[in-house]
């Protein structure tokens, strides 16, 4: 579906993404510390809202590029956040179905033009109480973007290349309810990428890094 000089085949990260994926640890390499709540993840009985996210690839020039949104200031959770198009599942609705839905409905990104390549480990995200789940799929060509500007405030197209530069990795301390919290992130370009956000992209990110350690057959 790619070109040859890209980084990394999609059938290789398709085929990654079917084997034991590093979950938690690795998502937990960009989360705030301290993150109270996270031992929910666990609970077999967790009460809390669900959500299907995109992580949606493809070609821009001859590097894999992914998607964000800056999401607006009139949305009702995460506000002027860095997130993955998504959002909530309606009833009945599957969590692929929800980031589906959500990717047309908030960057006009066609369903029928994408292959699903599997799913990253869900989340469960303290301070909203979402369990997430990230969807990834991979475009043939850049899609034309159309951002619903209630939701939307701007597109954010970053590099894959970028993200696992380990130079894009960032630290600070923040105050965040009140106490000060250690909050690694990814920098791109004015933004700071974080929290949930930050970690399902770190999983993203170990789970390509191992392809290059020990390669997974396509």
């Amino acid at each position: 579906m790619v070109s040859p000089g890209l980084p990394f085949a999609v059938a290789t990260l398709r085929a990654a993404l079917q084997r034991p994926l590093p979950g938690l640890p690795a998502q937990m390499r960009m989360a705030t510390q301290p993150r109270p709540g996270t031992w929910r993840i666990l609970d077999p009985d967790l009460d809390c809202r669900r959500a299907g996210v995109l992580v949606l690839l493809y070609p821009r020039g001859d590097e894999l590029n992914l998607v964000l949104t800056r999401r607006t200031e009139t949305v009702e959770n995460h506000r002027g956040q860095i997130s993955f198009p998504g959002g909530s599942l309606e009833p009945g609705e599957t969590p692929r179905q929800a980031a589906l839905r959500e990717a047309k409905e908030e960057l006009g990104i066609e369903p029928a033009g994408l292959e699903l390549l599997g799913e990253l480990s869900p989340l469960y995200v303290p301070p909203s109480n979402f369990y997430i789940y990230p969807i990834v799929a991979c475009a043939p060509v850049r899609p034309d973007f159309v951002p619903l500007l209630q939701e939307v405030a701007e597109v954010i197209e970053v590099p894959l290349a970028h993200l696992l530069d380990p130079a894009t990795r960032h630290e600070e301390v923040w105050q965040i309810r009140g106490l000060p919290t250690r909050v690694p992130f990814y920098a791109v370009g004015p933004h700071k990428v974080w929290g949930a956000t930050a970690m399902i992209l770190s999983e993203l990110v170990v789970t390509v890094e191992a392809i290059f350690t020990t390669g997974v057959a396509s």
